[in-house]
């Protein structure tokens, strides 16, 4: 099935699923997908406002130039997501205890989203923008964090050590968020 340049409003797909097929150009507004099975669709250039797509399952799910604002997306794992053409930008969202273990995603823009205990495993963030968020707890372990920008983000710790961050932008304020490990304090 293929949807194009269609307008999805206030819609419940927790009792009757999205039917599987590629969307794209498509904007799904305070749409409801908590629980539901998105395995296998894909989204192109499409955007969710104001929709609950907590602990959806996106296995295989294709995610290309797609943009989350106002969501909430608690417990999604996004590492079976096909890694194709992956592309998205969060804006205003909650993503706790979302998995993005292993994923490519350069150039990524989070912005104003929270994220707490997320797990960044592995992932490429070359290039990300983590503007105003808010990643406590959240777990940043063999990544690629090369030129990210995390100047506005706060209550993260990663550990320089375990990580790739050359020409990483922090500011002076949160850069306490490197040097947890060493149990020092900074006043």
């Amino acid at each position: 099935m293929y949807v194009e340049d269609k307008e999805f409003s206030k819609e419940s797909f927790t009792e009757k699923p999205l039917e599987k097929g590629e969307y794209e150009n498509c904007t799904f507004s305070n749409c409801n997908f908590s629980g539901s099975d998105l395995s296998k669709v894909t989204f192109s250039e499409c955007e969710f406002t104001d929709c609950n797509l907590s602990m959806v399952t996106m296995t295989g799910t294709a995610l290309r130039n797609v943009r989350l604002k106002d969501c909430k997306l608690l417990g999604v794992n996004f590492e079976y997501c096909n890694g194709f053409g992956f592309d998205v930008a969060f804006e205003n969202c909650v993503l706790n205890h979302s998995v993005f273990y292993k994923r490519k995603m350069k150039n990524t823009v989070f912005k104003n989203t929270q994220l707490h205990e997320t797990d960044f495993t592995e992932c490429d963030l070359t290039g990300a923008v983590f503007g105003n968020c808010d990643l406590a707890g959240a777990t940043f372990y063999n990544s690629v964090l090369e030129n990210v920008d995390f100047r506005t983000a706060y209550n993260f710790t990663i550990d320089p050590e375990l990580n790739r961050i050359k020409k990483a932008k922090f500011s002076l304020m949160n850069v306490s968020g490197l040097l947890g490990k060493y149990d020092i304090r900074i006043e």
